[in-house]
């Protein structure tokens, strides 16, 4: 019998707000543990919250990004429960009256497009952050406040490969609205899972599995894999499964039960009582949707169509806003949009990944970019000099033209300087003169390449291969 798996996920996004949700304490990671606390997150008897607008701005930003119907009326709830990391024993978040209902993330599949609907966006506050040692733990409060959004998925999921396509797509486009870092080395977002496997054809639901605090996509895409084929094994000899939650082990590359059905906890949620709901009107609704970007895949479609991209090159360019704002700002100062995507996808991209940084970490302007695409395209300088160049740019950062003079790197088009070059290359390799006589042509590109090699890489190229030519006869 074959088995289908129905996935949904629960994403937890930070959201890039400076102060917390209920205070004005900062949000800026890398405090020493606990620096970033008030008796308001710290959850001290009598202190009271005061709701930060700007992460119900962005949670609704999102809602409208993601084409969620925005609810006019919303409401706070306490979900009481007890862990170390919940200091008030009770976490504030939404649970009947969230901010943000419906919408839907699409994804690429082998099957074409796919809408990945969602049920809901609610706002919370995070917790704190357990730290283990080797014979203690501890508790870094920094974190709890930290305004946390939760866009949860309908089971419209079917394999870890568009589990992964999802979370990176709902990524993408979070970035582009700026609501959120997205940072997942920094906790920024974190998912559970709920999956479940059923017999190919059947309408009714397996048993769900709930897979907690995923931190990494890859880890996701693991975690689920195993999960499926764990579920379809215990099926196919006759098991039953059970209701629960299990966690991922990354290093044994396995799901281990948590606690069962039985021992789930009851939330009890009530409406909390130091929070007034929360109303918005049509007017503030319609003043946040003017302010929304351009989204990856329109953005995409436009770069094709105004930039004259081959789809591939503009879906690597848009797959990161700041990429694509850069390649926007020098494609525009340049006009020769096709050689600034060149130098952006290979060079560029091949520095970023080799460093581990983002765009905005380089030296490198737009400005400085386009410049040197005016250099290659005005013959003032050739290809391999361009390298040179671009090398300063990107450690030292400056104005190309005045690197080209200070270094004297200007490319030699005097025909009377390239024919030296070229008498002295005919001279000193008389076997690969002869072979181009003899109608090869692979030899011409040998000397023009000694005529580089004399000149120390500043020949015009063409002229050189014009100038051998003339000098050799014959050939072709």
């Amino acid at each position: 019998m074959n088995y289908v798996a129905t996935i949904g996920l629960e994403t937890h996004v930070q959201l890039r707000t400076r102060s917390k949700i209920f205070c004005g304490c900062s949000t800026a990671f890398g405090a020493e543990p606990n620096t970033h606390v008030c008796p308001v997150c710290l959850g001290l008897p009598g202190a009271m919250p005061v709701l930060n607008r700007e992460a119900v701005r962005l949670t609704v930003i999102s809602g409208l990004l993601l084409g969620c119907r925005i609810n006019g009326s919303s409401k706070f709830d306490r979900k009481n429960y007890y862990y170390p990391d919940m200091p008030k024993n009770y976490q504030i978040s939404q649970y009947d009256r969230p901010l943000c209902l419906g919408g839907g993330v699409e994804i690429r599949t082998g099957a074409g497009p796919k809408t990945v609907h969602l049920t809901r966006i609610h706002l919370e506050e995070d917790v704190a952050k357990n730290l283990h040692f080797d014979r203690s733990s501890g508790i870094d409060f920094n974190r709890a406040g930290t305004p946390l959004m939760e866009i949860v998925t309908e089971p419209d999921l079917s394999t870890a490969d568009e589990a992964f396509e999802y979370l990176q797509a709902l990524k993408q486009i979070l970035l582009y609205g700026g609501v959120s870092d997205c940072n997942l080395e920094e906790g920024n977002v974190r998912c559970d899972l709920n999956v479940s496997v059923r017999p190919e054809g059947s309408p009714t639901l397996g048993v769900k599995v709930e897979i907690k605090n995923m931190n990494t996509f890859k880890g996701v895409h693991r975690a689920l894999t195993y999960e499926i084929r764990r579920q379809i094994d215990v099926k196919l000899r006759g098991g039953s499964l059970v209701q629960e939650t299990r966690r991922w082990d990354d290093e044994a590359g396995v799901t281990e039960s948590m606690r069962t059905k039985e021992q789930a906890h009851d939330y009890r949620y009530f409406p909390e009582p130091d929070l007034m709901p929360v109303v918005l009107d049509e007017a503030t609704i319609e003043a946040w949707r003017a302010t929304l970007p351009e989204l990856p895949a329109a953005r995409c479609e436009r770069f094709v169509r105004e930039y004259g991209l081959p789809e591939y090159d503009a879906g690597v360019l848009t797959a990161d806003k700041a990429l694509a704002d850069f390649f926007e700002s020098a494609a525009k100062a340049s006009g020769n949009f096709k050689a600034v995507s060149n130098w952006i996808m290979t060079d560029v991209m091949r520095v970023l990944s080799e460093r581990g940084v983002a765009i905005a970490s380089l030296p490198l302007t737009a400005a400085a970019l386009a410049g040197l695409v005016a250099l290659v395209d005005r013959k003032t300088v050739n290809m391999p000099t361009a390298k040179e160049v671009f090398a300063e740019l990107i450690d030292k950062g400056g104005d190309p033209d005045e690197i080209v003079k200070r270094r004297g790197l200007g490319q030699v088009s005097d025909a009377g300087a390239i024919e030296g070059f070229a008498d002295q290359a005919i001279a000193a390799h008389p076997g690969p003169a002869a072979e181009f006589r003899a109608g090869k042509a692979p030899a011409l590109q040998f000397l023009i390449g000694q005529v580089m090699k004399l000149s120390r890489g500043k020949a015009n190229p063409q002229l050189a291969a014009d100038v051998l030519r003339r000098r050799l006869g014959g050939g072709t």
